[in-house]
Formats: C-alpha cells, structure tokens, sequence
C-alpha cells in the first residue's frame, strides 16, 4: 500500500461494486485514465457482485463498504470463498467505514483506498492512488480464507525490563489479514514491546489497531506523539507519519518526505531503533510490495538482532520478505502460520 504499482503485460480487467451510479462511473472514468486498465462491468451491491465475479472472473474488483441486500464484508467473504479474487475497497474515512474496511482486509481483500467525495477537485485527488492500488492488486496472490480468530482474553502486562526488547513487524499489501494472523496470537506475558508499520493510508491505521485491539491479548494502538514503547504494548505507525523511537523509548511522528514511495517508512523506523535497542530488536517482514524494510533489517542484523521473513508460499506479495531476505545474512524464513511463534521464541 503506497508502493508505486507495477507495469503491467496486458490490461488489468475490473469490476467495480458501488451502490452509487454517481460513483460507479466516476471510478470508472479514473480507473480507465490508466492504460493499464479497463472496467469490464458494475454492480450496484454485493448480492451482484458476487454473481458477476463468478460469471466474468475479473482480475480485480472494487468493493464499496455500505450496500444494500449484502455489504462489502460479507460479498468479501463470499467472492473469497467461491471465486477467489484480488480486490480494493474503497471506503468512506469515517470511524465507522474505516472498521468496516478493515474487516473486510481481514476477510480477503488486499488494499484499502480512501473513497472519494462528489466534488471534481476530490476525484481527482484519488485518481493515481485508486489505479495504482488496482494495478498493485492485480499481482497479487488470494487464497480462500480461513475462520477469523476469536477474541482471547487478556492477562496483566510485564513490567518494564533492565534490557528492553523491541519487536518490529512490517507489512504492506496483504498486510492487515496477516497481521491480524501474528498480533493476536502473542501473547500478555510477552518480553518485548511491538511496534507495527503497515502501509496504509491516513485513517485506516486507526481502525486496523481498534479491529487488533479487539481480537488480542496485547493492548494494541495507533501510535501518538510521545507513547511510551513498552512491554505488554503494540504501537502501530499512523497513516501518513514516520515514527521513530528515541532514547526516551518514546514514539515520535514525522511528516518528512515518503521513503521508497510510503510514508510511514519501516526503514525509518528500524534506523530508529537500531540507535536505542540494538541486538534486542527482532523484526519481521511480511507480505508487501517493494523494499522497504529491507536495509533496516540488515543494519539491525549487523547489531546482532533477530530477522525473520515470510515465506513465499504464504505470502500475497512477496516483495518486502523476499527484499529482506536478500539483503540479510542470516534470516529466518517463516509461514505466516508459525510467526507468532518464532517472534515468542526470539524474545523468550
């Protein structure tokens, strides 16, 4: 999310769901600006875009939240069970359209763009993140998805520790189910503080940490100026700011120019961390298109941290992980399945 999209070999065939007909021509018109891509058909709710993606099997769709007969979460839900294909949603930035959002991430869609306004000043202003979200999707690999966890209870935090440690998890497209695979599955009594950096835009990081917060023993946030980095916590980076950590083991937002094209940036952050926590960082690259990560990995590897990657296999882009994987020298490749588990033993 973020990432510049790739260039792709043929045109990238597109089904739009939107209640609105205002909206559904409107993306229409910015998504065929792109020469890369070309609408194949509408649907006006979910009921329809499910019949639709079963008949015209298009390479990627985009799902408005709030339709009538079945919303965008639940025809997620079913495209991903019968038919299984990339889609974008496009939500309102609302507290209550940006929730939904991110369950339907979680459900199986693998990007999530602000929706635009009726105004043209406000099109226009979405129009290359809608196509190059369209464009990074439709590289992306789907699988049919598994049952949501559940919500585990939580147990009191553990203190602060003589030697803090840091973990730094890092993500993009494909980002939000993962996390939501790893996060919850760590546990109360965990030795390290957790900082997350997923590319996302302004407005969403704050529904994902509600939609994590929810679902986990781990009291989870989107990160403030000034939060402590502590053990028991996990701070996820704003949408639209780097945060770094400081010698005070404090989160700190920027709004400094994007780095490989997102901003926040994990490099950044790691570069950060390297300074205060050194060899008791381990990070984890996820699923995500492009490198960022990647050169923070390796500098906290030099300093003797731990560093993990995704593998392939379970990977919906294998951009980041594989980044990583390259420019490290020691790193441990994991299935998404296992990383909670590994992240548990390098903090142990």
């Amino acid at each position: 999310m973020g990432q510049t999209a790739p260039q792709p070999h043929k045109q990238v065939r597109v089904l739009i769901a939107d209640d609105s007909a205002f909206m559904r021509r409107a993306i229409q018109r910015l998504l065929e600006k792109d020469p890369g891509v070309v609408v194949i058909d509408t649907a006006c709710d979910g009921v329809e875009a499910v019949r639709k993606a079963l008949e015209l099997r298009p390479d990627v769709i985009t799902m408005d939240v709030e339709m009538p007969k079945m919303d965008g979460i639940r025809a997620v839900e079913e495209i991903m069970h019968v038919v299984p294909t990339p889609i974008v949603m496009v939500s309102t930035l609302t507290m209550e359209g940006t929730d939904t959002a991110i369950r339907a991430l979680e459900a199986g869609a693998v990007e999530c763009v602000g929706k635009p306004g009726t105004l043209s000043h406000e099109l226009i202003s979405v129009e290359n993140q809608l196509a190059e979200a369209v464009l990074r999707a439709s590289e992306a690999r789907v699988q049919q998805r598994r049952q949501r966890l559940q919500f585990v209870g939580r147990d009191d935090a553990r203190g602060a520790e003589k030697n803090p440690r840091v973990i730094v998890i890092c993500s993009s497209t494909g980002g939000p189910p993962a996390l939501s695979q790893v996060v919850p599955r760590l546990p109360a009594n965990l030795g390290a503080a957790v900082v997350v950096v997923q590319h996302m835009p302004p407005g969403f990081t704050a529904a994902l940490a509600r939609r994590l917060d929810s679902i986990s023993p781990l009291a989870v946030s989107e990160a403030q100026e000034g939060d402590a980095v502590a053990v028991g916590r996990v701070l996820i980076a704003p949408g639209g700011f780097h945060l770094t950590v400081g010698p005070d083991h404090r989160a700190h937002l920027n709004e400094a120019p994007a780095l490989h094209g997102v901003r926040p940036a994990a490099d950044i952050t790691l570069a950060s961390i390297a300074e205060v926590y050194g060899k008791n960082t381990t990070v984890a690259v996820l699923t995500g298109m492009g490198k960022d990560g990647a050169e923070g990995a390796a500098r906290i590897e030099r300093l003797g941290g731990t560093i993990l990657v995704q593998d392939e296999a379970s990977c919906v882009v294998f951009g980041m992980p594989k980044s990583a994987r390259e420019l490290t020298k020691n790193p441990h490749e994991i299935a998404l399945d296992h990383m909670a588990e590994a992240l548990i033993r390098a903090v142990a």
